[in-house]
């Protein structure tokens, strides 16, 4: 005959087995899917903080003009050019404190890593429009703080190129003008809009154009 306590031991032992249980599934149907990706990609822009001295870089609006050094047309930035999935460098924007990885391509593959650098567009500091991507509930979770004024800074191989917010607009999500070629250096950064919309089919893209102002 079983006492109270031996049958509590018992009923104690099943709770604690079924637990672990549970938990194991979970463990593998987490790692299965997207969930442990966005979850990454959110850890990597609560984690990718600028340093200081970047941080400080920011600073009001200003509408001095910028005049950088005429361009050596013989001048190549890039003698070897990435393959789709490369790391071609960081996207750091100081006014919302993130370091955020840039992948050449923008698959999912890329946009779950970091932020997609779209394949058909110039490399970073090439004259013409760099066009990144990124999820916005992920690495661009932020990006609706970023502003006219506000710096963009991508350092590469290439040297580093900082980018100053030239507007931002808000446009719909099969806009093909956001890619169309520019006449100088210019930045544009995408991400799907509004940002508190739920799934993956946002109807907007909320855009940054910035302009290239230096290069180091």
């Amino acid at each position: 005959m079983r006492t109270k306590s031996t049958k509590g031991a018992g009923r104690k032992k099943f709770i604690l087995s079924a637990l672990a249980l549970s938990m194991i599934l979970f463990g593998l149907w987490f790692s299965g899917t997207n969930a442990a990706s966005f979850l990454k990609g959110y850890l990597l822009f609560k984690t990718g903080q600028v340093s200081e001295v970047e941080v400080s870089a920011k600073t009001a609006p200003s509408t001095e003009t910028v005049e950088l050094p005429e361009d050596d047309e013989d001048e190549v930035l890039y003698p070897v050019r990435p393959k789709k999935g490369d790391n071609i460098g960081d996207l750091m924007i100081p006014a919302i404190g993130a370091t955020l990885p840039i992948f050449h391509g923008t698959d999912e593959d890329e946009l779950l890593k970091g932020v997609g650098h779209f394949a058909d567009s110039v490399l970073p500091g090439e004259n013409d429009n760099t066009v990144l991507s990124g999820h916005m509930d992920t690495v661009f979770r932020e990006l609706g703080a970023v502003g006219k004024g506000d710096l963009l800074i991508v350092e590469t191989s290439a040297g580093k190129f900082t980018y100053k917010v030239r507007k931002t607009r808000i446009v719909d999500a099969d806009d093909r003008t956001v890619i169309v070629p520019k006449p100088k250096a210019t930045l544009t950064v995408s991400t799907c809009y509004p940002f508190d919309f739920i799934g993956s089919d946002a109807p907007e893209r909320f855009i940054l154009i910035a302009d290239l102002v230096s290069k180091e």
